[in-house]
């Protein structure tokens, strides 16, 4: 009986690119001044994989690359466009050593510099004015 690996390999390139992808959008985002060099090699290289997984017989490297390819397409979105809008909007925190992200928070009253994402559960939805408090500084 062979063993098939693409389905295994498949489900690692998923778990293993989300994550890293997720992770890495939101460091890059906060810690580069200019965006769209991360962006376009994330782009370059979602491309190559892409292209390869289409050269390759080795079916789970097909599936492994085609899937991080299209991950790596959708991380470049995500650092050139959607990331900065969450910054601008304060759904993701505002680096004030970034000087891209001190124009942001210039520019736009809702940015903050407080993740939002790191408080305590406290068993509702936060209202308006405690996000304000969390975004004043009060914890």
């Amino acid at each position: 009986m062979d063993i098939n690996w693409v389905g295994l390999s498949a489900a690692l390139a998923t778990f293993l690119g989300i994550w890293i992808g997720h992770v890495s959008v939101r460091k890059i985002e906060r810690e580069v001044v200019n965006v769209w060099i991360p962006a376009g090699i994330a782009l370059l290289a979602g491309f190559g994989l892409w292209l390869a997984s289409t050269l390759t017989s080795n079916l789970p490297l097909s599936a492994a690359s085609g899937i991080v390819g299209v991950t790596l397409l959708w991380d470049a979105l995500e650092i050139a466009i959607r990331q900065p809008a969450r910054v601008k909007h304060g759904h993701a925190p505002a680096n004030p050593n970034n000087p891209r992200h001190r124009q942001i928070l210039a520019d736009y009253p809702e940015a903050t510099t407080v993740d939002l994402l790191d408080r305590d559960p406290i068993g509702r939805a936060y209202s308006a004015e405690e996000i304000a408090a969390l975004k004043a500084g009060g914890r």
